[in-house]
Formats: C-alpha cells, structure tokens, sequence
C-alpha cells in the first residue's frame, strides 16, 4: 500500500472517530437538557420539617423520600465492637439534629414506587443526603458514593462495624423492596467520571 493511501486510510478513520464523538457529545447534551427540564418541572416545596426515619421527611404535609442515599431503618441494629448499637435510631435522630436548625428546601425529582415523592434536601447550605452518608449514617443509593467511600476510610458510623445494608435488611425482614434511586445528576456525575479517568 502506497504512503498516500495509508494516509487517506487514517484520515478517513480520523474522520468517522470524530464523527462518533460528535454525536456521542451531541446526544449527551440533550439528556442534559432534559434532565434539567424535568428537573425545574418537578417542583420544590421548603418549610418545617418532620423527620419519620433516617431517610424519610414530611415537609409542608409531603411526604419526602431523600433521594440517592439510603439509612438504616429504625428497628435495625449494626455490631461494632463494644456490641450491638441501634444504627437506625441513630440515623433518624442525625437527620432530625439537621432539620432542628431551620427551614427544609427539597427539590423534588419524582416519585418512588410507593407514591413518596424523591428530592435533594438542603437546610442553608447543607445537603441532608450527603452530610448523612458522609457522617456513616447512611449509605449511596445511586449518588453520593465519595462521600460514601470516605466515610468506609475514615470508619464512620455504620463504617465501624459490621452492617447490612438497608436494602438488604429490608429484603430479610419483609420490609419494602427498593431500587437504587437514579439522580437527576447522573450525566454530570458521569461526565466528571470521564474526565477523571486518566487521572
């Protein structure tokens, strides 16, 4: 094969690569657009707050269910080693210390399967589902995994000891089965990903 060809050959591949990418890109951006209109269509709703479990809030008579995080249910026990401690009382009286300091704003992102409505929770600027797994008192549920990973290092709450994880617990003592909650923030967390990847 003659040098020309060789280098037609690889600008064609260039070619079709670029191609790809671009509408790789392009298809991103517009799950990206959607993601943020169904995100300002969803709603907010902000006010006191009454806390039902570690995950779980009543805001302004709604029923919020803290999205991508998910605590200890409030019959479970965790071990660690001075013996058994009531890792889901502990996670509901956490959440309860937060929402003590002032008024919840949740944006909302849906429903769950069992009509409770899913939203990110902030009081001031403290995220109540990351604070909550990055404390150890709760776990990623299809978000906040950093802050999940730096709570196993440093050993935190739930971290230190021995668990099972909500979902499991609730599959073994009949409680209700839920799937990991998707975040409105997926592209961006997959897009900080890729870019972390050669790091």
């Amino acid at each position: 094969m003659s040098q020309q060809a060789r280098e037609g050959e690889t600008m064609g591949l260039a070619r079709r690569l670029r191609d790809l990418l671009l509408c790789i890109f392009f298809f991103l951006f517009i799950g990206l657009i959607v993601v943020r209109m169904a995100e300002t269509t969803e709603g907010k709703v902000e006010g006191e707050a009454r806390v039902v479990d570690g995950d779980t809030l009543v805001v302004s008579d709604m029923r919020v269910r803290l999205i991508g995080m998910d605590a200890p249910e409030l019959a479970q026990t965790c071990l660690r080693a001075a013996g058994p401690w009531r890792c889901g009382s502990v996670a509901r009286d956490r959440l309860l210390e937060m929402v003590g300091a002032g008024d919840v704003q949740c944006r909302l992102r849906g429903e769950d399967r069992y009509g409770r409505s899913l939203g990110r929770c902030t009081v001031g600027p403290l995220d109540l589902g990351a604070t909550m797994v990055r404390e150890g008192q709760a776990v990623a549920f299809g978000d906040y995994e950093p802050e999940e990973e730096a709570a196993r290092r440093q050993k935190r709450g739930l971290w230190s000891g021995t668990f099972d994880r909500p979902r499991i617990w609730r599959q073994t003592h009949g409680g209700m089965s839920e799937a990991p909650h998707i975040s409105a923030d997926w592209m961006t967390r997959l897009w900080s990903r890729i870019g972390h990847e050669g790091d």
